[in-house]
């Protein structure tokens, strides 16, 4: 694995002023003696759509991880809203409902409903009536499509269904900050259009959201800031148009010709 040098790494593209909303310090992460990541530094501002890019085990889906504080980062801080990770109990539970994620797999209970999925966490978490969390889930369910199929169980459903159900689920704890890690990599093409268009709905509507993915015509259709990730580091960061028509690092340039 090729791990680019600091005197390679330009200074990553902040494009907006004041605190981020998402800001990420030093962040470190080893499992036993396999280093994930390395100083990590990263700022995702409120409504801003940041894409990570990078070759397999460059440390994306861990550094996706670290923020939602479903692995303790070793080093370095991270900040949601100017706050740092809860280290347990009910306060990381919530932040949790703050940073909301969707995974490669989907992790729908299959033995509740599509509503009932979509509704326990606003109930359990968030404290609302059982008629409000549901009206709730109803709409968000509507907003991805899936209206229809409230009283589904998820193996009734395909992959793009239920990926789309854990989309709504995640939405419906109302979360400061949306992260994908690898939605659609478990999807045909199909399926993967599905996820991407309410992906880009989401974009479009002002949602925060760190986005690991493979996806390049998301990344330059939908980002406003491109991450390239390798060995552990950020390597660069710049706008789409600037990271794939003109890469500031030989590395970056290696992984957009091996993936066009």
């Amino acid at each position: 694995m090729s791990t680019a040098s600091p005197a390679q790494t330009p200074a990553p593209a902040e494009p907006r002023d004041g605190h981020g909303l998402v800001e990420i310090r030093g962040v470190g992460k080893r499992f036993g003696d396999f280093t994930a990541l390395t100083g990590v530094d990263l700022t995702v501002h409120r409504g801003e759509v940041v894409v990570v890019l990078g070759p397999s085990g460059s440390g994306k889906s861990t550094l996706c991880r670290c923020v939602n504080r479903m692995e303790a980062a070793d080093e370095g801080e991270i900040r949601v809203d100017g706050r740092p990770q809860p280290l347990e109990g009910r306060d990381l539970y919530r932040f949790r409902a703050e940073v909301g994620m969707v995974f490669q797999s989907f992790n729908l209970f299959a033995h509740r409903t599509v509503l009932a999925n979509v509704a326990m966490g606003p109930r359990r978490i968030l404290g609302l009536s059982r008629a409000d969390a549901e009206r709730r889930a109803r709409g968000l369910l509507q907003r991805v499509g899936l209206g229809h199929r409230v009283d589904s169980y998820p193996a009734e459903l395909s992959g793009g269904q239920s990926q789309r159900a854990a989309i709504a689920r995640a939405l419906a704890m109302e979360p400061k900050v949306l992260l994908f890690d690898e939605p659609t990599s478990a999807l045909d093409p199909e399926m993967t259009r599905e996820v991407l268009a309410v992906m880009r709905e989401l974009a479009d509507a002002g949602t925060t959201m760190l986005v690991v993915t493979h996806e390049m015509g998301f990344a330059r259709d939908c980002a406003d800031r491109v991450v390239f990730m390798d060995g552990g580091r950020v390597v660069e960061s710049a706008d789409p148009e600037t990271f794939f028509t003109a890469p500031a690092t030989a590395r970056a340039r290696d992984f957009l010709s091996s993936v066009n």
